[in-house]
């Protein structure tokens, strides 16, 4: 009698755990949409059609999430010849950053600069190279980009 009433505490127990078990399993597992959409777009080239490609890649993705109701995050990553793209005194694409960065919300967009990039641009022309309001310099464009990838974030190169 008492082993039966064991297998009986036992049966209860595992009953009483399964569904919680089974919850936490369904959370680890979230489907596609209940997963952050987080995007890395690089640009390397002084090029204003890459610039322009990059930026309209960004506002359609943007505007396909909101259409779908999920916000995405994304960090444009610029080095080398591509941070003229953010440079104040060169961008050709200046008004449009502007204009991505409120658009987006609730969204995000994130501007990076490659500080490894700006230093030796400096070096090169003897002054100091600013760059636009809605830029965040990062210590190496590069290992940005990989250090996002190794995130889980998804890359394209326009």
């Amino acid at each position: 009698m008492l082993e039966r009433f064991r297998w009986t505490v036992v049966a209860a127990f595992a009953l009483m755990l399964g569904p919680a078990a089974l919850a936490a399993d369904t959370k680890a597992k979230a489907p596609a949409s209940e997963q952050p959409h987080r995007l890395v777009i690089q640009v390397d080239q002084n090029d204003p059609a890459v610039m322009n490609l990059a930026l309209n890649n960004a506002t359609n993705i943007i505007e396909y999430y909101r259409g779908k109701g999920e916000d995405v995050d994304i960090d444009l990553v610029t080095y080398g010849p591509g941070l003229y793209m953010l440079r104040a005194d060169t961008s050709p694409v200046q008004a449009r950053l502007k204009q991505l960065k409120d658009y987006a919300f609730p969204s995000t967009i994130q501007f990076s600069a490659c500080n490894v990039t700006r230093v030796g641009m400096e070096k090169k022309e003897g002054h100091p190279v600013n760059m636009v309001s809605e830029a965040v310099i990062v210590p190496s464009g590069v290992v940005h980009l990989m250090e996002l990838q190794e995130k889980g974030w998804s890359y394209l190169r326009p």
